[in-house]
């Protein structure tokens, strides 16, 4: 494998190259998966765990499948720490790796052998975690050989099959219990400030549903609105979150006169002549369309702000619930109106875009929140109360935890990082004496035999049962050597 200047390197020669550091790269996969194994092992033989502990303790954890052995829960946020992914990321991985081991040994040697792309494999004992384990030797035997010789998608479909046929009755029973399920789910985040929103309700609803949203975008169009369809459709979930708003937005356009008529295209000696009577075309971000989607958007404000003065007071309708909208931004956008917000649940946006975001009316804007201003805020209690709670959360948006994932809210833990003491001094439940951890890493901070400190208002210092060192900041973790 050359490992000198690549630049050097004829084409030929290059493209040798790359397939070897492939089957390198490979390589180093298959013996991080044998390390999570090894180390899966070790836990176990080093364990203490007792399974009638009190709640919050450390239990042990099956995380492969029928056939794994149990481990303790707390290992996986250690061994996720020092190869660099999340607690919950690290205790999927060595599921995989033990699976892999015990449930899928054909696969596991092919693996080990560098005759299966490991990611691949993986793919395969996600497929078999709900099979028990003599369905899964099945599928192992059905597809081992073929893991490197087909595409990604070929194999999923070869591996998809092998399950049925494996365990039909499973197969049978999961694909009733899918067709039962219902619900609406939405993304947590896309680009661009959009979300995705899915729907899996009975038929009836779903096309009522549909009908009304089709009814608001053709009302859209009649008030002026020159969008797409399909644009119009998605505006239309956000009126029909709010009754009374989408009963007076039908209303007007019912009493709106339809548009003049287009008349009939003239011959062409007629063009000839009325062609510089012909309107100016509205073109995409000029100065004419941004004029008439202003005056949409105040029309719409202006029915939403009538429907609810006519709903007050009486029942014909019901206030959507108000939301709370964080955004966070520098002074200069905040004076001059443009560059790049962060909006929490959204991520990235522009400036420009909060007010598609805040829609048409009526929104509060609450008074800017210093974050400059924590040293004098504290309580002499154990119990957090909302100001702290909410400062804590703007100044960490994500979990403290080293490569934490979840992102702070209202309701996520906060830990006293120096442990709160009844008989100890006043102040001990201040803004830097606390860190948003989730349930699990929280749990992991109080059972799990790890330390963590501050080491300034935005950096905790973690030390973990064996002595490793991580620094979490906004700016993400870092492993101390």
């Amino acid at each position: 494998m050359f490992d000198g200047d690549v630049s050097a390197l004829s084409l030929t020669d290059l493209l040798v190259s790359a397939g070897e550091h492939q089957v390198e790269r490979h390589r180093c996969e298959a013996r991080l998966l044998l390390h999570a194994a090894c180390f899966a092992d070790l836990t176990i033989l080093n364990t203490n765990v007792d399974s009638s502990a009190g709640a919050g303790r450390e239990r042990l954890m099956v995380y492969g499948g029928e056939g794994c052995p149990a481990i303790p829960e707390f290992a996986a946020a250690e061994f996720g720490a020092m190869i660099g992914i999340s607690a919950g990321a690290a205790a999927h991985y060595i599921g995989q790796a033990l699976a892999l081991r015990h449930r899928l040994p054909f696969t596991w040697a092919r693996v080990l052998a560098g005759e299966a792309i490991p990611w691949r494999a993986c793919k395969i004992a996600d497929a078999c975690k709900s099979l028990s384990a003599e369905a899964a030797a099945i599928v192992d035997k059905r597809v081992c050989s073929v893991i490197d010789t087909v595409t990604p998608q070929r194999l999923a479909r070869i591996v998809k099959s092998a399950v049925y046929e494996a365990d039909p009755a499973a197969a049978q029973a999961a694909a009733e219990q899918k067709a039962r399920e219902h619900g609406v789910y939405v993304s947590q985040s896309d680009e661009h400030g959009s979300k995705t929103i899915w729907v899996r309700a009975e038929a009836g609803a779903v096309i009522r549903f549909d009908a009304t949203i089709e009814q608001i975008a053709e009302a859209l169009k009649v008030l002026g609105d020159t969008a797409s369809l399909a644009s119009r459709r998605a505006k239309a979930i956000g009126i029909i979150a709010d009754p009374c708003f989408t009963e007076e937005l039908l209303l007007e356009a019912r009493n709106t006169p339809p548009a003049p008529q287009a008349t009939p295209e003239p011959g062409p000696d007629a063009r000839a002549e009325q062609g510089a009577m012909e309107p100016e075309p509205v073109h995409p971000g000029s100065e004419r369309e941004d004029a008439a989607r202003r005056a949409l958007g105040a029309r719409l404000a202006q029915i939403k702000l009538d429907s609810h003065s006519r709903a007050r007071g009486t029942t014909a309708g019901t206030r959507p619930r108000q939301t709370e909208v964080y955004v966070h931004l520098t002074d200069r956008t905040l004076a001059t109106g443009t560059g790049v917000v962060r909006v929490e649940d959204l991520g990235p946006m522009l400036a420009g875009q909060l007010a598609d975001l805040v829609g048409y009316g009526p929104y509060c804007v609450k008074p800017v929140i210093d974050l400059n201003d924590n040293h004098a805020i504290s309580v002499d209690a154990y119990e957090i109360p909302d100001r702290i709670r909410e400062r804590v959360k703007l100044i960490h948006p994500v979990e403290q935890f080293p490569y934490g994932t979840a992102e702070s809210s209202l309701h996520i833990d906060l830990d006293h990082i120096e442990p709160y003491d009844p008989a100890g001094p006043p102040g001990q439940t201040r803004i830097d004496n606390l860190a948003p951890l989730r349930r699990f890493t929280h749990r992991v901070k109080t059972h799990g035999n790890w330390a963590a400190r501050r080491l300034d208002p935005t950096t905790l210092e973690w030390t973990t049962p064996h002595g490793f060192k991580f620094r979490v900041t906004p700016d993400g973790t870092r492993f101390i050597p």
